[in-house]
């Protein structure tokens, strides 16, 4: 990377690229499949869709949004074994290209202008709509939530180590967080009213465990199958909540995965 895909009229300096899927979708356009694709103007498509960031000639920041998911898929694979892939969208397979980009590049396409957002301009249909601006990392809101979440799936074994490895799922005599309470009967709703598609989502740990992320109204669930859980709140700015195994959790861990997205 970057790679110049020159499938279309002008030449796309491709920066990056992610999967937009029911299993797999960047947590900070929405708490599930549908609201993600809603927040860029795309229907839930059950097969998905990838999102390929890139620059135009000027130097603007685009986003092509194609259906060829398995394209997208092997580049990414690919760049994370540390091997060069010049991913190379087909026309045909170009469901819109939006200004802007979701999330932030920390990387540019040389030898053209810095990465800018596009000018409106009315006539060119996707192009006049306002760009897409990755969150403020300075606020906290649901986004952040979300971000703050990844991070924890991410970055497991740092954070468990900041918990006392003894730590209950509610401490004799004590009642959990409020919040943590909230979530909680909200994620055991789910097994009885399973949510939109990608509002649980369960990915592969060590071992047999797997790594099982949860989302609701106002909150976010990260947890390993064997292990705790941590809960961020939108309403607690920046706290990261743990929830020890206890009686109650690892049942409900096990049911909330059965229900959970996986990825192919």
């Amino acid at each position: 990377m970057p790679a110049r895909d020159e499938s279309g009229d002008e030449a796309l300096y491709v920066l990056t690229a992610v999967l937009l899927t029911p299993a797999q979708f960047p947590s900070v356009l929405g708490d599930d499949y549908p609201e993600a694709c809603a927040a860029l103007g795309l229907e839930p498509y059950r097969n998905g869709y990838g999102l390929v960031l890139g620059q135009d000639g000027g130097g603007a920041r685009w986003t092509v949004v194609t259906d060829d998911v398995s394209l997208v898929a092997c580049a990414i694979a690919t760049w994370d074994c540390g091997m060069e892939y010049a991913l190379a969208i087909d026309d045909r397979t170009v469901v819109a290209s939006l200004p802007g980009w979701p999330l932030a590049v920390a990387v540019a396409a040389p030898g053209i202008p810095a990465p800018h957002d596009p000018a409106p301009d009315p006539g060119l249909g996707d192009a006049s709509r306002a760009p897409l601006a990755p969150p403020d990392a300075e606020r906290w809101g649901p986004a952040q939530r979300r971000l703050g979440a990844d991070e924890i799936a991410l970055q497991w074994a740092v954070w468990r180590e900041q918990v006392d490895s003894d730590v209950t799922f509610v401490s004799p005599g004590e009642k959990p967080h409020g919040g943590v309470r909230r979530v909680l009967e909200e994620a055991r709703g789910y097994l009885e009213s399973p949510p939109p598609p990608g509002r649980i989502r369960s990915a592969f740990a060590s071992g047999d465990a797997r790594t099982l992320r949860a989302d609701g109204p106002g909150w976010s669930l990260v947890a390993r199958t064997d292990d705790i859980a941590f809960v961020l709140l939108d309403d607690a700015p920046g706290e990261v909540l743990p929830v020890g195994r206890g009686p109650e959790l690892p049942g409900l861990l096990t049911a909330l995965d059965e229900l959970a997205v996986r990825p192919l």
